[in-house]
């Protein structure tokens, strides 16, 4: 058998706190080079920098949205002061709502599960 060189590509989630605020060109660049995808959990009011393999926006209320676009919008259900239509416009790839965590976790999962079925959008 002939010897093979096999890359095993791996990817890796930069989250947490506000991860635009560290990720630049360089940085992506450096990943890259070594094989890794990037993918960027972000609450949207920064624009990404070229080269991101997958961006998640997951917005906040009363923020400003600068990233309008991506791959995933996550929405975390119920949000006072937002609704998942105010996002509706935004051209994302996959659009999901997260239950919010809490004391009312149980009660924000019947309302995110409910909110989907009548708008299965």
């Amino acid at each position: 058998m002939a010897n093979q060189l096999c890359f095993w590509e791996e990817i890796r989630v930069c989250a947490g706190g506000e991860p635009l605020l560290q990720i630049d060109l360089p940085i992506l660049e450096a990943l890259h080079s070594r094989r890794f995808e990037i993918a960027v959990d972000t609450n949207g009011t920064i624009m990404a920098p070229t080269g991101v393999d997958w961006f998640c926006i997951s917005p906040k209320a009363g923020t400003i949205l600068m990233q309008r676009n991506g791959d995933e919008l996550k929405f975390v259900y119920p949000q006072p002061g937002a609704q998942p239509s105010d996002f509706e416009f935004l051209s994302f790839r996959h659009f999901y709502l997260q239950p919010m965590d809490g004391p009312n976790r149980r009660i924000n999962t019947d309302l995110a599960v409910r909110y989907c079925i009548n708008h299965p959008n």
